[in-house]
């Protein structure tokens, strides 16, 4: 896609499988601090108070914060972590400022291994045929995701382990949404589902770099 990536995280198994994807992998150590680890992250993306500089040294960023990855830290930290990075970040790219006209900012919660919830109705987002009047079936399109060209794939697995919410000014659409919550997404998000092998190329694509996945 010829984008210049960074993959910032203290897992080893990740260091390696970034490096590997051909990631600059750096030390999530450098950003720990919560008092200005947002600056840090969008100087990386050519953001420099509250303006944007001539050239930036990556075009997209992941910021990887595993459970129990800081063991030297009780996990209240990483919530603490997170809240101040997301809250210093949407502080700064205010609607109608330099940095939010121009930059894409994805979160993602994992509930962890695939396993441990295959078998859970919980984070399933199928729609049950109790759940919806027969006379509107008709107007229920199938997702992308359940579809290879015309035809409709089989053996869908409809349990979501992983949701995301994505911000960026005129691109992504504001839903009525208001916890990072499987319950809440579902009733309330705007876009439902998309692979997570195809996670990277959506975001590609609203960074101009890659054609449009899907609908």
């Amino acid at each position: 896609m010829g984008m210049k990536a960074a993959l910032i995280t203290s897992n080893s198994s990740l260091e390696s499988f970034g490096s590997k994807l051909g990631f600059t992998v750096l030390q999530l150590k450098d950003f720990s601090n919560k008092n200005n680890n947002h600056s840090k992250l969008l100087e990386l993306l050519g953001f420099q108070e509250g303006k944007t500089v001539d050239t930036s040294e990556f075009d997209l960023v992941f910021l990887h914060i595993g459970a129990g990855d800081n063991k030297d830290k009780a996990a209240s930290y990483d919530l603490e972590f997170i809240n101040s990075l997301v809250g210093g970040i949407m502080n700064v790219a205010q609607l109608g400022s330099e940095i939010g006209s121009r930059l894409h900012f994805s979160v993602v919660l994992s509930y962890g291994s695939v396993s441990d919830v295959d078998d859970s109705s919980n984070l399933s987002i199928s729609v049950k045929k109790d759940e919806k009047k027969s006379y509107l079936s008709v107007l229920f399109p199938h997702q992308s995701y359940t579809m290879k060209g015309e035809n409709q794939r089989k053996n869908v697995r409809h349990h979501s382990p992983m949701l995301m919410a994505q911000w960026q000014y005129a691109v992504t659409r504001k839903d009525m949404a208001k916890t990072f919550s499987f319950k809440d997404f579902k009733e309330n998000g705007g876009n439902l589902v998309i692979p997570a092998d195809r996670f990277v190329h959506e975001v590609a694509f609203k960074l101009w770099k890659a054609p449009k996945y899907g609908a």
